[in-house]
């Protein structure tokens, strides 16, 4: 991953693409403090991604089957284990 520091875009496998008017999305369920995540479709199947309390910030830019396989992981519990505390030894 780069990280174009001209547009504030972190890119993974494109060459930095920030969206002029990106509709951004999070869930009505995102934790009130606002420790959130949004996503915002662009063009030529890619999904952006940033951090809902920077919103000028990086913004990561994945391909729409990344995002698809990110999804139906959680979707089948595959990161679970991530929200729980971390154990050190």
């Amino acid at each position: 991953m780069t990280n174009d520091a001209d547009h504030g875009t972190a890119d993974h496998g494109t060459a930095g693409e920030r969206p002029d008017a990106p509709v951004w999305r999070k869930s009505p369920v995102s934790n009130p403090s606002g420790d959130c995540v949004e996503l915002a479709g662009l063009a030529n199947d890619r999904v952006a991604m940033r951090n809902s309390r920077e919103p000028g910030g990086s913004v990561l830019v994945f391909a729409r089957a990344e995002v698809r396989a990110l999804v139906e992981g959680i979707k089948d519990g595959e990161f679970d284990d991530l929200l729980l505390p971390a154990h050190h030894p």
